[in-house]
């Protein structure tokens, strides 16, 4: 055999291997085709219009209506994402929220992401909060280290028997730790559906109500698109929500890797500019949860 057809016959071997790799990694389930296979409009729907053939949306807040839209199913623990472009310029006094709600009323869970609108040139503040079994006034904020009204960007929620996780662009900004042993109660029973909204609150929703909604600069509009549901559906198989073998239950995403824990404090060292933990007139001692760091 001369030199270079043994050359030939390890390059095959390593390319087979290759191939023979990549085939035996696990498949993600495939984002769906479009917005009203696994969503429905719930709000206004003139003010909601499909693009690209379905495949993303935009949404749109006048001085009539704001909007919103729902998920079709409800779902317990998994992983739920949507890239979204949020109002350009002057959007102070808009709220865009993007949230898993168990519409249960007085024992409700849920699980917020609310983009707070600002004059223009100033940074978009993200609050998160997290109810379990009724229970909020958990809010965190942080400012948006780019602009996130010029492309857009992943914005998911991560939710399983541990922890439930706020990420940007796989960045986490927020963990919410499962902390039942020491009374914190915690959302693992109760499914939840997924919702955004795009709604007025210039009462409260930049710099606490001083900015208003400049409605000159209206109609304001949001865009999502890539909708990523991977969870368990409810109804649905009993077994699901208690498998272990479900990938979100796994070792690796019980708690932050050392590059997830290292981009988590680096948010809230120079991005948060508020938290419920810290606020001593609300809280003099602060929460049980609040002690546990990441």
């Amino acid at each position: 055999m001369t030199h270079s057809s043994s050359i030939l016959r390890n390059n095959i071997v390593i390319i087979l291997s290759l191939i023979g790799f990549v085939t035996l990694l696990p498949v993600k389930k495939a984002k769906p085709a479009t917005f009203l296979q696994d969503f429905h409009i719930s709000w206004s729907d003139s003010h909601i219009k499909q693009l690209d053939g379905g495949k993303g949306i935009q949404l749109l807040l006048d001085q009539n209506s704001g909007c919103g839209f729902a998920s079709k199913s409800k779902y317990l623990f998994g992983r739920v994402s949507m890239k979204i472009k949020l109002i350009p310029g002057d959007s102070a006094g808009t709220v865009t929220a993007f949230y898993m709600n168990s519409e249960t009323d007085q024992v409700r869970d849920e699980l917020d992401f609310e983009f707070l609108g600002n004059r223009t040139g100033q940074p978009y503040t993200v609050q998160t909060n997290v109810y379990a079994h009724g229970k909020g006034d958990r809010e965190q904020r942080i400012n948006l280290w780019f602009d996130p009204a010029a492309d857009f960007h992943v914005y998911s929620i991560m939710w399983n028997h541990h922890h439930v996780v706020f990420s940007v662009d796989e960045v986490p900004i927020r963990v919410y730790k499962n902390n039942e042993a020491k009374g914190t109660p915690y959302p693992k029973v109760q499914p939840m559906g997924i919702y955004s909204t795009l709604w007025e609150a210039d009462d409260w929703a930049t710099r606490g109500g001083l900015e208003k909604i400049d409605w000159s600069k209206a109609p304001f509009y949001a865009y999502y698109k890539d909708f990523d549901i991977d969870g368990c559906p409810v109804p649905g198989p009993s077994a699901c929500a208690s498998n272990p073998a479900n990938w979100w239950e796994g070792t690796g995403y019980q708690q932050l890797d050392s590059v997830a824990a290292r981009r988590y404090r680096w948010v809230r060292m120079n991005h948060m500019v508020y938290d419920y933990c810290t606020d001593k007139q609300r809280y003099p001692v602060p929460p049980p949860e609040c002690m546990d760091g990441i």
